[in-house]
């Protein structure tokens, strides 16, 4: 999923683009680029983004409708534009993109005093990677700074089936994090990790266990971080009638165990509630 947000302008230098007549050439027709998906609605970028490739620039001199063109950065980091010729677009901010053209243009002897606008329509270059339980799993642009409660916000949240934490993975290669999304939401910024290009979030299904007998809603569950086997007895509704904790018996891979009802339950847990006796 590539998503382009709001349009940023850049405007460089004072003054109006008066023409050289000495030095003038002939322009030639900017060919279009691409066609680029109609963007939905993101907050603002930040003027700190850096370009690079598969970004979508507008670049115009202010007064001069023949030096107007739209052009989408290539993989090797470049734009083709009039009167200069290809020039280097990647890795540097639209700010700096706008001034380099306007000292090219004053340099080459185009235009005395040229005000040069860099207008960024299409942001492709820079993404996190969202998969797993999440409603809208795919690419998602970063133009500023997000946490990684926005990036979920954006993806619509974790689905139902999505366990209670999510997984980053740094682009950078530090150490995987693993994050409970009630801390992302109600925890202090140091709970909810700026991510960066290149980061990857995974969002894994939850693990179930099983629980049956005398208890009044028996069924499968996801396992929750910290649930106790007294915890598992109340999501399942609670005791029957003829339900009794000391009758509690868990079974785990095949083997039976003898557990305490303040343990923690295990993925994969079947947990019997037997009678009481009377």
């Amino acid at each position: 999923m590539r998503n382009s947000p709001l349009k940023m302008l850049v405007t460089i230098s004072v003054g109006l683009a008066v023409p050289l007549s000495v030095h003038a050439q002939p322009v030639a027709p900017a060919v279009a680029p691409p066609a680029v998906a109609a963007p939905d609605a993101q907050p603002a970028p930040s003027p700190d983004y850096i370009l690079g490739a598969d970004d979508v620039v507008d670049v115009e001199v202010l007064g001069r409708a023949d030096f107007k063109t739209r052009a989408r950065i290539g993989a090797d980091g470049t734009i083709q534009l009039p009167l200069i010729g290809r020039v280097a677009a990647g890795d540097r901010t639209a700010r700096a993109l706008g001034e380099q053209v306007r000292a090219a243009l004053q340099a080459g002897g185009f235009f005395a005093s040229p005000i040069v606008n860099v207008e960024v329509v299409s942001y492709s270059s820079r993404y996190v990677t969202v998969l797993g339980a999440v409603t809208s799993p795919g690419l998602v642009t970063v133009n500023r700074s997000y946490r990684l409660s926005e990036i979920l916000a954006r993806v619509g949240g974790v689905n139902a089936a999505g366990a209670d934490y999510v997984v980053l993975r740094p682009a950078d290669g530090g150490p995987e994090r693993r994050l409970l999304i009630k801390d992302l939401a109600m925890g202090d910024a140091s709970q909810d990790p700026v991510v960066a290009p290149g980061d990857k979030i995974f969002a894994p299904q939850a693990e179930l266990f099983y629980i049956s007998g005398q208890v009044n809603s028996p069924g499968s569950y996801p396992v929750a971080t910290g649930l106790t086997y007294r915890l598992a007895i109340a999501k399942a509704g609670g005791l029957g009638a003829a339900g009794s904790e000391r009758r509690l018996q868990v079974t785990r891979g095949g083997t039976k165990l003898k557990v305490n009802l303040d343990d923690k339950v295990e993925p994969g847990d079947v947990i019997v509630i037997g009678e009481r006796l009377f």
